[in-house]
């Protein structure tokens, strides 16, 4: 089992959610938990994405025994900007 550590811009985008998908957010961090690492981000970047919802989505990374939650997406479009972002 890992240990999950949230970094603290995954908290701001959690915060700024309903209690709703907020809770279907915890329900795949604890799957990511037993089973980290399914989906890497493709476009060369060293991260794990975990769909929440057909919109919604977690980025992630592992590292040694822990998983570290960068952020949670309530959108596609978030998520989009984002990765682009990143790859540059």
């Amino acid at each position: 089992m890992y240990l999950v550590e949230f970094k603290s811009q995954a908290d701001k985008d959690l915060e700024k959610m309903d209690n709703a998908l907020i809770k279907q957010f915890i329900k795949h961090v604890k799957k990511i938990e037993l089973n980290p690492g399914k989906k890497h981000l493709k476009l060369g970047l060293p991260y794990f994405i975990e769909k929440v919802t057909d919109q919604a989505r977690i980025a992630f990374f592992v590292e040694n025994n822990t998983i570290y939650i960068l952020r949670c997406f309530k959108n596609h479009k978030e998520y989009e900007n984002w990765y682009k972002s990143e790859k540059v």
